[in-house]
């Protein structure tokens, strides 16, 4: 098998992708947290003491989409046009699903950007909820859609409406 991370010698390796040609790049990813329905609730009515729950966890999963290259080791930095994180919320469960979609006109695909923000935006619900309710779980991470470039598009079939 051909790994394309690494070089003859076996020495890690950023693939160079100065020879493909840009296109639009879109990913949609998302991570589930799971929390009680009262603690939900609180979110939804701003009761939380750290204040607003949703609003910082949107701001740092675009900070940490822009900040992927920094963070995933030979991952290439990208130019990225737009990010967006928006939340799901289900009453009954207490289940928050967080979806952040990356765009991009580049030479490599966005999905990384995308999978480093949804999970850095459930990350900081957990820690700006931690204080009232240690039980709360990050559940799956994982990639919704993907279009652009030569692998063409992928369309999860299990909760992926786009």
């Amino acid at each position: 098998m051909n790994f394309n991370h690494f070089d003859k010698s076996g020495n890690a390796i950023m693939v160079d992708v100065s020879a493909k040609q840009p296109t639009m790049r879109t990913a949609i990813a998302a991570a589930d947290v799971r929390l009680s329905p009262e603690l939900l609730a609180a979110i939804k009515a701003g009761g939380v003491a750290k204040g607003d729950v949703l609003g910082v966890a949107r701001l740092a999963g675009i900070m940490a989409a822009k900040r992927t290259s920094d963070l995933i080791p030979l991952s290439h930095p990208l130019a990225i046009h737009n990010i967006t994180v928006d939340f799901e919320m289900n009453d009954v469960t207490g289940v928050v699903s967080v979806r952040c979609t990356v765009r991009a006109f580049e030479r490599t695909g966005v999905e990384m950007e995308a999978m480093t923000g949804a999970t850095l935006a459930a990350l900081t619900i957990y820690d700006m909820c931690k204080g009232s309710d240690k039980s709360i779980s990050i559940g799956e991470i994982r990639l919704l859609f993907k279009e652009g470039g030569k692998s063409g598009v992928y369309r999860r079939d299990v909760d992926c409406n786009v």
